[in-house]
């Protein structure tokens, strides 16, 4: 990345401290009067210093005033030290916060589409670590780069106002320290751009493993998945020690520059002095100075490390951001609070990725109360038609219709709470198991809570719980059987009383007893109503009024279970592997 495209990722770091510059201007200030201040010191040094000539010869009566304003000037210089570290403190928080918040919105505002491409872990790494980088690279930078430079600036002034001749000789030397921090942070931003990407693939592949505990040591996967992380880990190793060993080339490099830019001053320093033109005093505060000049090029330096690596994460940070959000609401777009349950889904065609096509001109007429089951071999689509009515992807030809009204001109959360939806993958999140089930409900009474719990036969093992519906759950309901997570998401979708009821594999970690007693709560619950039931498991789906047979994306064959079986045809061989085959090998 050239240096243009850095400056550009700075400026848009610092659009997010545009709110808060009144913090950046008192810093400025404050770093200003500390560094003129604790510049003034070594002027009052060598004032003293002239005021001992010799043995004998020291003007106490003089000397004491000067020892009074240098105590007076040191306390004053470390308040504004430390206001500029409070205020810079303040502007870089704020500014991370601002930015991990953004951040944050901007995922709930993207496609899905968008999150199902990138490794989620990868996601958590660019919010957590890339945006911790950013704040360290920041108040490294605010901290050391307002007082670096208003160093340079100042000791320049004194230096040059002391002895023009000497101080000329640091300003021709300068030039020197600058070429070799901006020779070398050239080189090391594509690393530190490298390693935050490597950073990304490890936690990624760490969420990975961590999440699939069981699976990993069901399948004894250890030690793969262990040589997988030693390869990554690798990666980042070198890519790691390369970073740092051009982010640690400055700091040694500037010292060397400036211990010659030190000797130069001494000895035409001393050289003045001998000739006359220098006090003693005089060239003790140039050579204070002189040292007091170099030390910003070392700290600015090690400034330029952290912003490679700050710049390098923001980079990833706004790669998030700057995906394109979901397409906003139609102006004219109804958002309806009730449905009849009408669904028409007229030649729609949906693929994933262009070359790859899996549905294709599916059309389908649903009437208000109609079950509709969707069965077919793995990867067929049902799923993805589930995707699809609940807009979470947007079709590439045909249209969705419900209740006559096309679902890009409902307003998407409208839509989507007309629906009630019980996956096969079920999600719980850390807190308690009322707030899990009221999770689409906020609102919802104690009294409902419990009455849909009682209908998704969840309520006598919640009670059985240490604190019953106050029983906090673990991340992702790590305290509870698989099996009783998918009576809670039952129980979720129950108090939402939705209109339309998707049912992707929802009783797939049931008991069978348990799952007829659910069968014909939810059959209560949608009289009148409209359901989609996808499922592997034919004998669930017997009582539907229509049964959608896919293969490759397409129905292949429609009607009820009888009407199927008397056709002979694809349904009727599922139905044979399922339960004649089985039958027979247990005879």
């Amino acid at each position: 990345m050239n240096t243009e495209k850095r400056s550009e990722i700075l400026k848009r770091v610092l659009t997010f401290a545009r709110p808060h510059l009144w913090y950046l201007a008192a810093a400025t200030i404050s770093a200003l009067l500390s560094v003129t201040l604790t510049l003034y010191t070594p002027v009052l040094i060598g004032q003293g210093i002239d005021k001992i000539l010799e043995p004998g010869k020291v003007y106490f009566d003089q000397l004491l005033p000067i020892i009074i304003q240098l105590a007076a000037v040191a306390l004053a210089a470390a308040l504004f030290q430390w206001l500029m570290s409070l205020c810079t403190n303040m502007v870089t928080y704020k500014t991370v916060r601002d930015l991990r918040v953004s951040v944050f919105n901007k995922i709930e505002q993207i496609p899905l589409s968008c999150i199902d491409s990138r490794s989620h872990g990868d996601i958590i790494s660019r919010i957590v670590n890339d945006i911790d980088s950013v704040s360290d690279g920041l108040l490294q930078g605010f901290s050391q780069l307002f007082t670096g430079i208003i160093t340079i600036l100042m000791t320049l002034y004194y230096m040059l106002s002391i002895h023009f001749q000497v101080g000329l000789v640091v300003v021709v030397l300068t030039p020197l320290s600058l070429f070799v921090s901006s020779f070398i942070a050239k080189r090391s931003f594509h690393l530190f751009r490298k390693q935050s990407a490597i950073k990304g693939e490890l936690s990624g592949y760490i969420e990975e493993m961590v999440s699939s505990q069981k699976v990993v040591k069901a399948f004894c996967y250890e030690d793969r998945a262990q040589q997988e992380f030693d390869k990554i880990n690798h990666d980042l190793y070198v890519t790691g020690v390369k970073s740092q060993f051009y982010s640690s080339l400055p700091n040694p490099t500037t010292r060397f520059v400036n211990s010659m830019i030190y000797a130069a001053v001494a000895i035409f320093g001393a050289i003045s002095c001998i000739s006359g033109g220098f006090s003693v005093g005089a060239l003790t505060s140039f050579l204070t100075y002189a040292n007091q000049y170099t030390k910003p090029f070392n700290e600015i330096s090690g400034v330029i490390t952290e912003l490679q690596t700050a710049l390098a994460s923001a980079k990833r940070v706004f790669a998030i951001i700057d995906e394109p959000a979901e397409k906003p609401d139609d102006e004219d777009a109804v958002y309806p609070d009730q449905s009849e349950g009408r669904v028409e889904i007229d030649h729609v065609s949906f693929s994933y990725e262009k070359e790859k096509p899996l549905i294709r001109d599916f059309d389908l007429k649903v009437q208000p109360g109609q079950r509709i089951a969707i069965v077919g071999p793995t990867g067929c689509g049902k799923t993805t038609m589930i995707n699809l009515l609940m807009r979470f992807y947007d079709t590439d030809k045909g249209e969705i219709r419900v209740d006559g009204q096309p679902i890009r001109k409902i307003g998407r959360n409208a839509l989507r709470s007309l629906y009630g939806m019980v996956l096969q993958d079920t999600w719980m999140f850390k807190g308690s198991v009322r707030d899990n089930i009221a999770y689409g409900k906020p609102d919802a009474t104690d009294q409902e809570v419990i009455a849909a719990a009682k209908a998704a036969y969840a309520h006598s093992f919640i009670m059985r719980l240490p604190q019953g519906y106050d029983t906090i759950l673990a991340e992702d309901g790590g305290n509870i059987s698989q099996g009783q997570k998918q009576l809670l998401c039952i129980a979720r979708a129950m108090l939402s009383k939705p209109s339309i009821l998707i049912l992707d594999e929802a009783t797939s970690s049931i008991d069978t007893r348990t799952e007829i007693k659910i069968q014909k709560a939810f059959h209560e619950m949608m009289k009148g109503h409209t359901s989609f039931v996808v499922a592997h498991r034919l004998s669930t789906v017997r009582e539907a009024d229509c049964i959608l047979v896919m293969r490759d994306g397409q129905i292949v064959e429609q009607g009820t279970h009888k009407e199927l079986l008397e056709k002979q045809g694809f349904y009727h061989q599922l139905y044979e592997s399922q339960f004649v085959q089985t039958a027979s090998e247990e005879r």
